[in-house]
């Protein structure tokens, strides 16, 4: 406990508990058994994208692609599945998508020294457009009735996602942590000239990030797909916003070389806690709107201040 005390988590998870009494206390609603169920759900599927944006962060990079990687993942999926792939292959194609993408952002960022945020935007629009070029924004049909079950099922009671969102914070935790790889984007991310001077190659850590973090989301493009029983044209559409302000809220630092998975999950579920708790408490869509942008704007400056203390 003395140890957790001290934790740079601890300050964030005792706001979630005071936040989630909070609107527990004003809405009674908030803290049934059905609405926590679906609420899990939905935090599982930002956390796991909040997970592969981590991996890009801690370069000193950024993604802005990702709602955009979601939702041409799921539909690749779901176009393979339609087809008659075998629901397996459909998942690997969908992965595949991911990783492509993934690497044609890492090359241009990590090779020819473009700046990921002028990339990544691109790619956002590139990914959305194919999505419409493709099926002219008409969504997928035709997904596995067996596929759809697994997606949306529960084990022991809890959703098929959170347990798939648990499995990859295990493995993203231990990759940071325990492996050659984890300290070297923890090396470039704090000092890349350094990480470069000790033998690490770059080009080659910023390029895998960004495979991990578009693989990242297609995972949960796959996991929509079997949601919504479909393959829908505007899934994942703007979801690089409650990603990225996960991972700050979270702790993650903007300027790279700082963030933990612990942390980012964390600051998943105060986004997720946050936009279940305006729905329910009846806030106007527009309120909503802005509520969410001015947390995003006080994680940023939250960042800047850390920054400035370290």
């Amino acid at each position: 406990m003395r140890r957790f005390r001290h934790a740079k988590e601890a300050g964030i998870l005792l706001a979630l508990i005071v936040l989630v009494a909070l609107i527990g206390v004003l809405e009674p609603a908030f803290l049934t058994q059905t609405n926590l169920y679906l609420l899990s759900r939905q935090i599982a599927l930002t956390a796991i994208v909040s997970f592969g944006v981590l991996f890009v962060i801690l370069t000193a990079g950024i993604d802005l692609s990702l709602g955009s990687v979601v939702g041409l993942t799921g539909f690749a999926c779901g176009l393979a599945m339609a087809a008659g792939l075998h629901p397996v292959l459909a998942v690997g194609v969908g992965l595949a998508t991911g990783a492509l993408v993934g690497a044609v952002n890492g090359v241009i960022v990590a090779f020819l020294g473009v700046t990921p945020f002028i990339v990544t935007l691109g790619m956002l629009g590139v990914a959305r457009g194919l999505i419409y070029i493709i099926r002219h924004g008409d969504s997928v049909r035709g997904i596995a009735p067996g596929f759809v079950a697994f997606g949306t099922g529960q084990f022991l009671g809890v959703p098929v996602p959170v347990l798939i969102c648990v499995l990859i914070a295990i493995l993203a935790h231990a990759a940071l942590q325990h492996t050659a790889f984890g300290r070297q984007v923890y090396a470039v991310g704090g000092n890349e000239e350094g990480a470069r001077l000790s033998g690490i190659n770059p080009r080659r850590v910023k390029l895998l990030t960004y495979v991990v973090s578009s693989m990242l989301c297609a995972v949960t493009g796959i996991l929509f797909v079997a949601r919504f029983n479909s393959a829908q044209a505007d899934a994942g559409r703007g979801m690089e916003l409650d990603a990225i302000a996960a991972a700050v809220i979270g702790g993650t630092s903007l300027m790279g070389g700082v963030g933990s998975v612990i942390g980012v999950l964390i600051g998943a579920t105060i986004m997720g806690v946050v936009r279940n708790g305006l729905v329910l408490l009846q806030v106007s869509s527009y309120w909503q709107e802005l509520i969410i942008g001015a947390i995003i704007v006080l994680a940023a400056i939250l960042d800047a201040v850390r920054s400035k203390r370290r």
